[in-house]
């Protein structure tokens, strides 16, 4: 693999990047609705999905102040809903949160010592699709520190993959585009609006050998 080079700043997307070693969510929640006997097949999942994640972005079902887990509870019960299942929240859905919500700990467990050694090499902006708290996740998780700024599509007006919420990215860095590293777990909602930013890009397929994915790219792209 080539080396990247040249690097001043990076940009981070969260979702499916930091919190998941680059695996995207809908295949977790997939994983969890198997392993705990969910009785739908992967096309309704999927539609559920997508249901919750429009219902999310369009309506203040996420507070401020929730916490991750509080996320996770809201789009499991949006899900649910849409496969007429809201009777199991409370016992298979709160199976499925907390199996989630662990995974995520065990992640960034391992991803907090790298962002430490990153932050004293590199400015970090935080670049997401995210609901309006995703600062209040950053602090509980103890990650905020590590960033110059988040820019959060709920907060700023622009989401991916419009390559506008790239370019803000790169504006908080103050870095020269090329000199700036797009990290997520998207192609299309990552490398390819850091790409029309003339950013450089490193694609975290998590899905392609799940363990420490981003702590293997990390080791060899990044000099």
């Amino acid at each position: 693999m080539m080396k990247i080079t040249g690097i001043k700043g990076l940009l981070f997307d969260y979702g499916g990047t930091l919190d998941t070693n680059g695996r995207h969510w809908a295949a977790v929640f997939w994983e969890y609705y198997q392993f705990y006997g969910v009785a739908t097949d992967k096309s309704g999942f999927y539609d559920a999905y997508v249901y919750a994640e429009r219902k999310m972005a369009t309506n203040p079902i996420i507070k401020p102040l929730f916490n991750f887990k509080d996320v996770l509870l809201a789009k499991i019960t949006a899900q649910f809903e849409y496969l007429n299942m809201t009777s199991l929240v409370d016992s298979v859905g709160l199976q499925i949160v907390n199996a989630c919500n662990k995974l995520v700990e065990d992640c960034l467990d391992h991803v907090r010592p790298l962002l430490d050694t990153l932050s004293k090499q590199y400015k970090m902006v935080m670049v997401s699709n995210f609901y309006g708290n995703l600062e209040h996740v950053l602090e509980h998780y103890q990650l905020l520190h590590y960033f110059e700024a988040v820019v959060e599509s709920a907060r700023v007006g622009v989401r991916k993959p419009n390559p506008e919420i790239y370019t803000l990215g790169v504006s908080a860095l103050g870095i020269p585009a090329n000199a700036c590293l797009v990290i997520g777990d998207s192609y299309t909602k990552d490398m390819e609006p850091g790409k029309v930013n003339g950013c450089q890009t490193l694609w975290l397929n998590g899905e392609v050998g799940r363990n420490n994915r981003f702590i293997q790219l990390h080791q060899q792209t990044i000099p």
